[in-house]
């Protein structure tokens, strides 16, 4: 992330600065940038740091938008879609006409709409098990904090028994709607009737305890200032620092209408809708993705701001109504051919995604995997992709896209590389540890040996390290456990008797605990003193099908940047440590703790390691639905 940037507006450096030694920004600094004419500069900042996070990657979703009713018992002044029952254009969905907007391609439902005074809450719980039993493979995202809050009242619910049975109906993720901007001047004006500031967060706060993940939103362009902007931002930053359960974040710009609202302008300014993406990815510098909302934005706002810090472009979006009604001027629907030339057109990777933003397909050639854990930064800070571009992604779900043969090259899982030897050639690089990782960890309330017959949440991004703790179970300890695979986003680790956690997550409740668990293995640490050799987890592979100039320069690629990065490790790894709450020392000592070539010992490993996945009694198979990593 160090590009030189030339700036006009020299306050901008001052910010960039702090941004590239991983200081927090403050509302001043937000303030600043509103307020810049180098709008090109602030771009680039937002881009830099957008390239870090995401690569070349750009996602959506096949989704499908199913707005139940528009009658609504609320009267927001700056809402063109709710209306009143008996009104001419009043409507109300069966289950069955929701059923019949959908199609097994979808891969999201976003289910979101007015508060009708008389529907029963059996209704909305039978809406998503529905929806669930007759298109099992779809995710749900529904229901704002503004709905969860009428529900509680309307139906006199606890808010956590409210989402706990939602959740128990299919729900998977929340939209981050009715959020608008979090200011009781601007509530008192435009939505007094509607949940403030304090009840949104709560809400989010609480579902994230459950283990439903969530998004955001801001409503900017209308009567509110920049400081409440600002101000709206640093709420939501502080949540996630709590609770690490937002998924994105989506600036959505006013569409005025006929509500009688009448800002600056009847719509924001390009300049305004790019500062508001490039400011957000700034400032919520714990969010993973930032969204441009093309529905309100326009496809080429939308494309531009691919370049200013967004790395998602939501979806297809068929169905939707609400900005549609306050005038939005897009198209009612986008196709995933016009999507996936716009990211292309941009110079990015179109990414399918679900709603968790696990990726699903990729729209391009010519992409290497990248690893988004602190220990492959060495690998990657100087890698120069010319004609590759860089996807972070999982492990797991590097090897399930290699499988469908979306990748050319990775830091493969070694699990994931042992099981497809034929089509990959090998590299003399690797992730290896010498006697203790401290980020593959076995969080537990019992001994190994207790844990016979025992739950264990996996983390939904290991490959191998879950067939590591397999082997020692069964091989070291003589005990089986079942194995249940965790979602992508927060969870409830209190469900289980003990849990496996890879990669920065590992690292960062290693020195933080994780709930009430007491007890803590290193995963590396139990095989070095079995097997008395270093454990290999992820290798560098090529598919053995690509043409030799590229393997080549592949080679010398992958060469010349870990060189760069073992001279340098507090260096590459700065930015990336403070993020995930590491020092400088601490970040260093522990890259320092790894081996990158594939030497002869960490082949010897390997073959150990092999022969004793082989031998396993129940090798573990695929994941299914509801989430158990059953044996075959």
């Amino acid at each position: 992330m160090g590009r030189t940037i030339w700036f006009q507006d020299k306050n901008l450096e001052r910010i960039w600065a702090k941004v590239q030694n991983g200081e927090r920004l403050t509302l001043q600094d937000g303030l600043t940038m509103f307020g810049t004419t180098d709008v090109i500069s602030l771009g680039k900042m937002a881009h830099a740091v957008q390239h870090e996070r995401s690569g070349d990657a750009v996602y959506f979703v096949l989704n499908q938008k199913i707005e139940p009713t528009n009658i609504c018992v609320l009267a927001c002044k700056f809402c063109d879609f709710a209306t009143k029952a008996g009104h001419p254009d009043a409507y109300e969905m069966t289950i069955q006409s929701m059923l019949e907007k959908l199609t097994p391609e979808i891969h999201e439902v976003h289910i979101t709409g007015g508060l009708h005074p008389e529907w029963k809450w059996e209704y909305y719980l039978d809406m998503l098990r529905q929806i669930k039993k007759n298109f099992p493979n779809v995710d749900l995202k529904a229901f704002t904090a503004v709905e969860i809050d009428f529900f509680h009242k309307k139906f006199k619910l606890p808010i956590d028994e409210v989402l706990c049975q939602l959740k128990a109906a299919g729900l998977r993720t929340m939209p981050g709607g009715g959020a608008e901007v979090f200011s009781e001047r601007v509530r008192k004006k435009l939505f007094s009737s509607k949940i403030g500031a304090k009840a949104w967060l709560e809400i989010h706060k609480t579902a994230h305890l459950q283990g439903i993940p969530t998004n955001s939103t801001i409503l900017y362009g209308h009567i509110e200032t920049m400081q409440e902007r600002v101000e709206h931002l640093l709420k939501l930053r502080a949540l996630q620092d709590e609770t690490r359960g937002f998924l994105s974040f989506i600036p959505l710009a006013f569409q005025p209408g006929d509500t009688g609202i009448k800002p600056t302008n009847r719509f924001t300014s390009a300049i305004d809708d790019l500062k508001m993406i490039a400011v957000s990815r700034l400032i919520l510098d714990n969010f993973p993705h930032i969204k441009a909302y093309w529905v309100m934005l326009t496809e080429e706002v939308a494309s531009v701001a691919l370049n200013f810090g967004a790395d998602d472009l939501d979806g297809t979006v068929g169905g939707e109504k609400i900005a549609h009604d306050a005038g939005a001027i897009t198209p009612m629907q986008l196709t995933k051919e016009k999507i996936i030339k716009i990211i292309k057109d941009g110079g990015k990777v179109p990414v399918e995604r679900d709603v968790y933003y696990n990726p699903l397909k990729l729209h391009t050639s010519g992409v290497v995997g990248k690893i988004p854990y602190i220990n492959s930064v060495p690998f990657y800070h100087h890698f120069e992709g010319r004609h590759f571009k860089v996807l972070p992604v999982t492990p797991r779900r590097m090897g399930i896209l290699a499988r469908m043969g979306q990748l050319d090259a990775g830091l493969f899982s070694l699990a994931d590389y042992l099981g497809r030897k034929d089509d990959l050639a090998l590299l003399p690089y690797c992730i290896a540890t010498r006697d203790q990782v401290k980020s593959v960890m076995l969080f537990s309330n019992h001994g190994w040996r207790e844990l016979a017959g025992k739950t264990i949440g996996i983390t939904d991004d290991t490959a191998t390290s879950v067939r590591l703790l397999q082997v020692l179970l069964e091989k070291k300890y003589g005990v089986r456990a079942e194995f249940v695979r965790m979602h992508t986003g927060v969870n409830n680790y209190d469900e289980f008797d003990a849990v496996l956690l890879i990669g920065d997550e590992a690292l960062r409740h290693k020195k933080t605990g994780l709930q009430s668990f007491e007890l803590v293995y290193d995963l590396a640490t139990e095989w070095y003193d079995w097997q008395k050799l270093p454990f290999v987890f992820a290798v560098w592979a090529m598919r053995s099908s690509l043409p030799a100039e590229m393997r080549t320069e592949l080679s010398t690629l992958i060469q010349e940047s870990l060189k760069k990065g073992e001279l340098d490790l507090e260096g590459v790894s700065a930015t990336h440590a403070r993020r995930i709450g590491l020092t400088s020392t601490e970040a260093t000592e522990y890259l320092e703790g790894f081996n990158y070539h594939l030497g002869e010992r960490e082949r010897e490993a390997i073959g150990v390691f092999e022969g004793f996945m082989n031998a396993l009694e129940n090798p573990i198979g695929r994941t299914v639905d509801d989430g158990t990593l059953r044996q075959n």
